[in-house]
């Protein structure tokens, strides 16, 4: 399962292998380890879930993510300023490119080989950048509908691409459809994570993710949060915000057991581990705008093993 792109992260890819046209060609092992690093620099939980994946599909999944951290680097990242519709439309022409098999950047060249050998529509990574677009254009959301289809866009597609490699146990339509279902809800959960982790990160650029009907129900308004008042209020409204994503996890575990039995346990990890911010937050007392919440890195070593189990069983 990859990782939903954090939207505060401001991230600094330069500091990476810069990834290299096709006058300066790499090699394609080459091309896999500027993913690897990537994947490991900016996303260090999930990472730790690539590893118990077999090779092959970890390095599938380092080049998805590569793909996904880039895409979010056009709105969040130090060009930010600088991207426009034009860019969008610019990097989708990019992506059909490398679909082709005709890669322009050095990661690409790990994407062209990926899809080759892990069949999957183009129109989840299409979808992404709609949810770039998105970003683009808004800076609130009325309603959850209009965030649960920003939460489809940048992160329950990324729940469909891993789908494809992570593979399914049987041929069953149905049972498939339902996986596949579970696994956008996945996606979703950890993005709705991301979420309510970096309010505070958000509120500093002037960002609202929560959706403003939900401020209203609980009589806190956005100047409130903007300051970041935390009150009887703001406990509730986080409350029902971390029950909300605990039901798309909940969602997402129905799913698991018609993956693959090597995806089990990486993706059973993945979902421990970052359902296990949500705690973090409790544990703060839902204070995130001067404390950022993580899992230590001794408590992911321990969701290990009872992730394993519940590959087993599952």
């Amino acid at each position: 399962m990859v990782e939903p792109l954090t939207k505060t992260s401001q991230i600094h890819l330069s500091s990476l292998p810069k990834p290299m046209g096709m006058r300066q060609p790499v090699s394609l092992d080459e091309a896999y380890e500027i993913c690897r690093c990537i994947t490991a620099k900016y996303a260090k939980t999930f990472y730790l879930g690539t590893m118990l994946m077999s090779e092959a599909k970890r390095r599938a999944t380092w080049a998805i993510y590569a793909w996904c951290r880039r895409t979010d680097e056009l709105v969040d990242g130090m060009q930010a300023d600088t991207t426009d519709a034009e860019t969008l439309f610019n990097w989708e022409k990019q992506l059909e490119a490398t679909f082709r098999g005709e890669p322009i950047h050095a990661s690409d060249i790990a994407l062209a080989d990926t899809v080759k050998h892990y069949p999957m529509p183009i129109q989840p990574f299409k979808d992404m950048i709609s949810g770039m677009r998105m970003d683009l254009k808004y800076d609130r959301y009325q309603t959850f509908d209009d965030l649960h289809l920003y939460c489809y866009r940048v992160a329950g597609t990324v729940g469909l691409m891993s789908a494809a490699i992570m593979g399914f146990e049987t041929k069953d339509p149905s049972v498939i459809a339902t996986a596949t279902e579970a696994a956008i809800a996945l996606g979703i959960a950890m993005q709705l994570t991301n979420i309510l982790r970096d309010i505070g990160e958000d509120a500093q650029r002037g960002r609202i993710y929560l959706p403003l009907e939900d401020l209203h129900y609980f009589d806190y308004t956005e100047k409130d949060l903007l300051s970041g008042t935390v009150d009887d209020r703001w406990i509730e409204l986080m409350r029902f915000q971390i029950q909300r994503a605990r039901e798309f996890y909940q969602h997402a575990e129905d799913g698991i057991s018609a993956l693959c039995r090597d995806a089990r346990w990486p993706v059973w990890s993945s979902l421990i581990l970052y359902r296990n911010i949500l705690k973090a937050i409790e544990k703060n007392n839902y204070e995130v705008f001067m404390r950022r919440a993580f899992v230590p890195r001794s408590n992911k070593m321990l969701a290990l093993p009872w992730a394993w189990l519940k590959a087993q069983t599952s």
